[in-house]
């Protein structure tokens, strides 16, 4: 379908750009939000920070802005691009179709404060917690992306791949 089909067809979503960030701290742990959805808080899961590029910011600018504004850590040494993942879930009353790069990130900052969350972020996210590794393993609450224990383990254990790793699409 050429590009000007797509965009007047009214089924098509536009795939919304978004950086994520693996954050370590000095003890390897990972900085995960804890989510759930707006109108019902029973509906939780964990994830990475990070969300959709603003404008013409790079990936890696996403990352760093957003890591900021979601949990008010700014002292980050941003590696590499880890991963790749497209998704498709439902939110808030609408589905969402992302393109995500998740980014390694290192920092010795392991206090949080959720400095400019947007209105529906204030609506959406419950907190953060640092994980190890090991307690992901054994986790029985929803993380996203959904294999990311074995891909932590992986990273802890072999460092960062040499190319960023496509992982499986996930449709929610």
């Amino acid at each position: 379908m050429p590009a000007e089909a797509a965009d007047q067809d009214p089924g098509r979503r536009e795939v919304r750009k978004v950086a994520r960030v693996v954050l370590l701290d000095p003890q390897n742990r990972v900085l995960l939000l804890h989510g759930h959805e707006p109108d019902d808080p029973s509906d939780q899961w964990w994830f990475t920070p990070g969300g959709g590029l603003e404008g013409d910011e790079t990936h890696e600018q996403a990352a760093l802005r957003e890591l900021v504004e979601e949990t008010g850590i700014t002292e980050v040494e941003l590696g590499p691009v880890l991963w790749r993942r497209s998704c498709s879930f439902p939110f808030a009353g609408r589905r969402w179709d992302q393109d995500e790069w998740y980014f390694l990130a290192r920092t010795a900052q392991t206090a949080t404060a959720a400095t400019a969350l947007t209105e529906l972020e204030r609506r959406s996210v419950a907190g953060s917690r640092w994980w190890t590794c090991g307690e992901l393993t054994e986790a029985h609450e929803t993380v996203y992306p959904t294999k990311l224990a074995g891909l932590l383990r992986r990273l802890l254990d072999e460092g960062p791949p040499a190319t960023p790793e496509v992982l499986d699409t996930e449709i929610v």
